[in-house]
């Protein structure tokens, strides 16, 4: 599967961005998606994962609340609705996947089980 990112910019803090993640290629069989992040001088962390039906999600302690992972099917797409965007939320942002073995499934919070990333997307939030 491939990956396309997009949605991020230059926002104010208490602002919201929505990130898109679109899939092309083997669509039809069951993967999970992920949103990690990575913000100047951190490493890369996990942000949000979503099951392939779309039905079971979970997040970050950092993000819960503010975000929110979504699939819609039809479009082969998984959104990262972010709101209440806070400055120590600047991070270039990627989505990712893997086939997993059932549509309930969540994929790892650890990013070295996916195989396939989506190029970033820069989110850069001001106080």
């Amino acid at each position: 599967v491939q990956l396309q990112a997009c949605g991020g910019g230059e926002v104010q803090a208490g602002d919201s961005l929505r990130l898109s993640c679109e899939a092309s290629g083997r669509t039809s069989a069951s993967y999970g998606t992920g949103w990690f992040r990575q913000g100047p001088g951190k490493e890369r962390e996990f942000v949000a994962r979503i099951s392939w039906n779309g039905r079971v999600t979970h997040y970050a302690d950092s993000v819960k609340g503010r975000f929110t992972i979504s699939r819609v099917s039809a479009k082969n797409t998984v959104y990262l609705q972010m709101n209440s965007l806070k400055p120590e939320d600047t991070a270039v942002y990627y989505c990712a996947a893997y086939y997993l073995p059932g549509p309930w499934v969540l994929p790892d919070v650890r990013s070295s089980s996916y195989n396939y990333w989506g190029q970033g997307t820069e989110v850069t939030v001001s106080s």
